[in-house]
């Protein structure tokens, strides 16, 4: 899921890592373009067809369309790692826009839910497609689901 996401490239990119996982894609809140946007549409190369997208007005609204969907939030400032999280089938992978990530008022309504991605160098923060890509992955590991998928 991503929060107000506002560069088209990066919304591109993770929207065909979702098609390639099977995963769905919901997009959150105001975009910082449109999505048939040249930008978008080239990062996703000809893998849009194959994205299961959902756009939502608001965080609130995709809370009443699924309010059992167990949430795990990802921020700069998470004090937990992401390979701590314990990822289970229906996770909600909850990211930010990339200029100021998720608003406070969101990460101290969830606070037990909040993960980093730890970082050795002396970087403030990952590219928002990177940090889902990275996430993305090890959650689909940890449920297990590439127990008998071809690589490629």
């Amino acid at each position: 899921m991503l929060v107000d996401p506002e560069i088209p490239q990066n919304t591109g990119s993770i929207a065909r890592l979702t098609a390639a996982t099977k995963s769905k894609l919901h997009l959150v809140g105001k975009l910082g373009f449109r999505i048939d946007e040249h930008a978008v549409r080239r990062a996703g190369v000809d893998y849009w067809h194959l994205v299961e997208l959902e756009q939502h007005q608001d965080f609130e609204h995709f809370r009443a369309k699924m309010p059992e969907t167990r949430l795990c939030l990802f921020s700069a400032v998470g004090t937990k790692s992401y390979l701590d999280a314990g990822f289970r089938p229906g996770d909600a992978l909850v990211f930010g826009k990339e200029s100021k990530g998720l608003d406070d008022a969101l990460l101290e309504r969830f606070p037990d839910d909040v993960y980093g991605i730890p970082t050795l160098g002396p970087v403030r923060s990952l590219n928002l497609a990177n940090a889902v890509g990275i996430v993305l992955y090890e959650a689909l590991r940890q449920i297990g689901a590439f127990s008998s998928t071809t690589l490629g």
